[in-house]
């Protein structure tokens, strides 16, 4: 456990972290059943300016609301890859001490950005069997904890609002919202979109510019695919099916298109979910309901994360030569494709993106070969040597 402070001469660089955590105690949890007065969708007003301060800075998000800093955190940890991505597009690689499973992180993305190197193999698994223990929060140290602490509550039976609030004092303050999707049934409090977390984390890493050279690379790409993308009648029907389904014994998990984080690439480029109308959200269908509605293109959510190339190709065989699977449109015409993370940041999404536009529309964008295709001297929808520039901090 962390030492008592009241027999220092002077404050630490470390207390005025731990101290800034304290000034929200007892208000993490706040809006987690009803009682937040916050709409889910509300706008950017309050999404977390810094302020600045005569004893630091400020940012301010929901659930936490405002955590001070008396100076930028060095050392830090993400339990999602979401707010790890994050981190890692400012620059701040060397600081990361912890993820939820360092593995699931598409660490092809990463490699295929020229001079970056983000060292995965030193990065502590948080998460064991699924499972977390508080006391991980000590043995790392960190100075900020990128992750809404609400949400840990799904995750251990054993942590409550006294545990986040003892970390927050005692270790390092929180930071984070849980942004994967709207509408989950545990919190009722604001969502925010990818960019919006974004600029908030990058004003506690007192990282602005780097935060806004990301912004305008996401504002460019959008442009392109809004020049580029075809016309709704001529795009062509994707099937979202989670990588992790049973191709063995024929059970997909379905998901249609939602207006979500995790689904951002999709809407993004005005995808056509083949499921949409067909099921709420998401559902557990055979081969032949798959046939049923027989979409042009089926995409493979977590392909990217989840599963290695040879897995993914083993799966892919599994569904090519099944009796029913292998009358599918998307197999007969060899449309069965790697998707992404649903826990994405701004580098992840940009790459995610530059996947599923080459996968959809391949006159429009360029052909997709594959993952080799990241490896191409240049991308159709951003400049890697750019993103590199920007975490590298040539901006």
């Amino acid at each position: 456990m962390a030492d008592d402070y009241g027999g220092q001469e002077a404050p630490t660089r470390r207390d005025y972290m731990k101290y800034g955590g304290a000034v929200i105690g007892g208000g993490l949890l706040a809006g987690c059943t009803g009682d937040s007065g916050s709409d889910g969708d509300s706008g950017p007003t309050d999404a977390g300016t810094a302020t600045d301060a005569d004893t630091g800075y400020s940012v301010t998000m929901e659930p936490m609301g405002t955590v001070e800093f008396e100076e930028p955190p060095e050392t830090w940890l993400a339990f999602l890859s979401t707010y790890g991505d994050m981190g890692i597009a400012l620059g701040k690689a060397d600081g990361l001490r912890g993820l939820w499973n360092p593995e699931t992180m598409p660490a092809t993305f990463y490699d295929a950005l020229p001079g970056v190197d983000v060292p995965f193999a030193d990065i502590t698994p948080i998460a064991v069997n699924g499972e977390f223990d508080k006391e991980v929060f000590y043995e790392l140290d960190c100075d900020v904890h990128l992750t809404d602490p609400n949400w840990l509550r799904l995750l251990s039976d054993d942590w409550n609002e006294d545990d986040a609030d003892e970390i927050a004092t005692q270790v390092g303050p929180f930071l984070g919202n849980y942004i994967r999707r709207r509408g989950d049934a545990w919190h009722d409090y604001r969502y925010y979109s990818l960019y919006e977390a974004f600029e908030i984390v990058a004003d506690a890493f007192d990282e602005r510019e780097r935060y806004e050279a990301f912004a305008t690379v996401h504002d460019e790409m959008q442009t392109t695919i809004e020049e580029r993308l075809p016309p709704s009648e001529d795009r062509p029907t994707v099937g979202l099916v989670s990588v992790n389904s049973d191709f063995e014994a024929g059970s997909f998990s379905v998901y249609t298109v939602q207006n979500w984080n995790n689904h951002k690439q999709y809407q993004d480029l005005g995808m056509r979910g083949a499921f949409d109308d067909h099921i709420e959200g998401n559902g557990d269908w055979d081969y032949e309901q798959l046939l049923e509605v027989d979409p042009d293109a089926i995409v493979f959510q977590y392909g990217f994360s989840h599963v290695p190339t040879e897995e993914f190709e083993s799966r892919k065989e599994t569904m090519r030569t099944d009796p029913v699977g292998s009358q599918l449109a998307a197999v007969q015409n060899d449309r069965l494709y790697r998707g992404g993370s649903a826990y994405q940041g701004p580098v992840v999404n940009l790459f995610q993106t530059e996947a599923a536009a080459r996968q959809f529309y391949p006159e429009a964008f360029g052909e997709w070969n594959g993952v080799e295709t990241l490896r191409e001297g240049s991308l159709t929808l951003f400049d890697r040597q750019r993103v590199a520039d920007i975490i590298n901090g040539d901006i």
